[in-house]
């Protein structure tokens, strides 16, 4: 490589590395701004509702509310740039704690979501790509529009009537049963934790309660992953190479598996990488129907 090349890519770097910066301070203004523009006092809900004066100012104070705008501004940056989240008004606790004890619900949550998407929508889309214009097509289609179009929180509320409160199949809430809530683990994935420790009955208990929510949570993304990958599929057995690959005897699982579908994964698996952080906006939901803990409260 030459040093002409070295020093392009240098710069290219150095560009994206000053424009990235530029555009975390454009959004770190706006998301203060807008906070600071919503109606309400924000030391008055920090406060309580049966605060004093006294003790309203005091909080003020403390906040540094009553500074100028521009001084809130630069405080809040540099405390964002020690890693400093400030305290949540809910729990008085620094807001960086609570995430840590949090995240891994809403993670382990999505986690299984995830599994339930991939092991469901290819399997879907890979079956109505090779039924293509047949009845199997149609009706995975079909099950692809409804999954599309229903709310997760309502299809949340009918799997856990159905299948946890009339047929008792399912936990109806939470993370695990009453019997295993003194359960504590290092790292906060209960699933994890259970395997590290040997306790073998509280990790099938928070496989058990998980089943339901992974599920609620991963239909709307089974539904894009399925047309995805039946969109893709077709298209690359059309092309030449599978033509030729069938011209050479090979069998036709072989040719639409290892030939075809390789092909066909690559803007899939593009798609699967975006909705991990789709579904963690998601969770908020699926937390509040089904009482699990997690982030997105």
């Amino acid at each position: 490589m030459s040093f002409e090349s070295i020093k392009n890519i240098s710069l290219y770097i150095l560009q994206r590395i000053i424009l990235t910066i530029i555009a975390l301070v454009v959004l770190s203004f706006i998301t203060f701004s807008l906070s600071y523009l919503v109606p309400g006092d924000a030391a008055l809900v920090a406060a309580g509702p049966s605060a004093g004066k006294e003790k309203i100012e005091q909080l003020r104070t403390e906040m540094g509310l009553n500074l100028p705008f521009y001084e809130q501004y630069f405080l809040y940056l540099a405390k964002l740039s020690k890693g400093d989240l400030g305290k949540s008004w809910f729990t008085h606790q620094p807001i960086l704690n609570d995430i840590k004890d949090l995240l891994p619900a809403s993670a382990e949550l999505v986690f299984f979501a995830m599994l339930f998407n991939i092991i469901i929508s290819i399997p879907l889309g890979v079956l109505a790509a090779t039924r293509r214009d047949s009845k199997t097509d149609f009706s995975i289609r079909i099950l692809v529009m409804i999954g599309a179009g229903i709310p997760i929180f309502w299809l949340g509320l009918l799997l856990q009537h159905f299948l946890a409160s009339e047929t008792g199949l399912f936990p109806i809430a939470g993370r695990l049963s009453f019997s295993n809530r003194n359960f504590e683990g290092s790292t906060g994935f209960l699933f994890f934790d259970s395997i590290v420790q040997g306790e073998w009955g509280v990790f099938w208990d928070s496989i058990w309660h998980i089943i339901l929510p992974a599920f609620t949570l991963s239909v709307l993304f089974i539904a894009v992953i399925t047309r995805t990958t039946r969109s893709t599929l077709m298209r690359a057995l059309e092309e030449d190479f599978i033509t030729l690959a069938r011209s050479k005897g090979i069998t036709e699982f072989r040719v639409v598996i290892r030939h075809a579908l390789r092909n066909a994964l690559v803007p899939t698996v593009t798609i699967l990488g975006m909705q991990v952080g789709w579904m963690m906006g998601a969770t908020v939901l699926v937390e509040e129907i089904f009482g699990r803990p997690g982030i997105g409260k």
